[in-house]
């Protein structure tokens, strides 16, 4: 019962809106202080000026954006070049840690390494296989 109720108070809302709308419409017509044609005239006029400043706010935000893409392919390619020479870095310390590593291990074969130095070599490799990893995942 209640749904029915709640039907009829929709229907009746939306029949007032459209009613209101119409007498809305009718009495601006009516009231109008220029001739239909003249209000046709002002009304082209204004869309004609509205979608000129569109146009010229579409044009500034495409050129923004332009300058924005190609500000970014800029800092790109700065910051490929820049994880290249990272990544570089990262090489170069772990070949040393290699090397450091390889040479401790051998002296530590030969009996000629220290616990000390086996332990630093060892907590440089870890470090350089780290950094290493982390260009290599990407």
């Amino acid at each position: 019962m209640r749904s029915r109720a709640k039907q009829n108070t929709k229907e009746k809302l939306a029949a007032g809106a459209i009613l209101g709308g119409v007498l809305g419409y009718l009495a601006g017509i009516l009231t109008a202080p220029k001739s239909g044609k003249q209000t046709r005239g002002d009304i082209a006029s204004k869309a004609s000026e509205v979608k000129d400043e569109t146009g010229e706010q579409l044009q500034h935000a495409l050129d923004d954006l332009n300058s924005a893409l190609k500000t970014a392919k800029t800092q790109s390619v700065n910051m490929s070049a820049k994880a290249k020479v990272e990544f570089d870095e990262a090489v170069v310390k772990a070949k040393d840690a290699q090397n450091k590593a390889s040479a401790v291990l051998k002296a530590m074969r030969a009996g000629e390494s220290t616990d000390p130095e086996l332990n630093k070599a060892a907590k440089q490799a870890r470090q350089a296989l780290k950094n290493l990893s982390k260009y290599l995942k990407s």
